[in-house]
């Protein structure tokens, strides 16, 4: 943030996680400084709880913080302090999650697990459906000047159709990563991606990739 405002450029957080950050990303774009940042599903819905027992699925970097901070990230997701949702997807073989806790990977699977822990908040009347929606599609894409994020005529036609109200558990069985390391797995979930366009063409229908 110094940097922007030493140079006028801009500047992106990553995976902003505790209450401070977005005190003082808030107080930077209130000052007119070109900063954005984004917030992780897992930093949203889980705390330090997540690691008792040295759980290294629930391992990574930055670390899950306390209560305090998980509502300040809400807040600041709500009101528009922080941009943008990542998944933060960071697979990770067996091996390197079944050590001590202090040698072990960090990161956790993200992709699968990012649209239905944001419904979630959704659901329970933390941020609005079209906030959600903006912070996952139009405002990544603004902040870094990418195409899509619009469903304006002649936009780039990447659509996902979403089913907020289908349940589903994440287990072994439908988990599509090659890995197995996250927090979530054994949860029941709502809310898929039932169709996504990419570039005007299917590329997954009724919740299944087409090969």
């Amino acid at each position: 943030i110094e940097l922007a405002r030493y140079t006028g450029g801009k500047v992106h957080i990553c995976h902003i996680s505790s209450a401070r950050g977005v005190e003082l990303v808030r107080r930077a774009k209130s000052d007119g400084f070109q900063v954005s940042c984004e917030v992780t599903p897992h930093h949203l819905v889980l705390t330090e709880s997540a690691v008792e027992g040295f759980n290294t699925d629930a391992k990574m970097s930055p670390p899950l913080r306390g209560e305090e901070d998980v509502q300040a990230l809400i807040e600041g997701l709500a009101d528009g302090t922080i941009d943008a949702i990542a998944s933060d997807h960071a697979p990770h073989e067996l091996d390197s999650k079944q050590k001590e806790f202090a040698e072990a990977a960090m990161g956790i699977l993200g992709l699968q697990t990012s649209l239905p822990l944001v419904l979630e908040l959704v659901e329970a009347g933390k941020i609005s459906r079209r906030r959600a929606i903006e912070a996952m599609s139009a405002k990544p894409a603004e902040v870094f000047g990418l195409e899509g994020g619009s469903l304006a005529t002649g936009a780039v036609a990447d659509v996902v159709i979403v089913d907020p109200k289908r349940k589903w558990v994440f287990d072994s069985e439908v988990n599509a990563s090659l890995s197995n390391n996250s927090p979530f797995l054994g949860r029941q979930l709502c809310g898929a991606a039932d169709t996504v366009l990419v570039g005007g063409s299917v590329v997954v229908s009724k919740g299944e990739v087409l090969s």
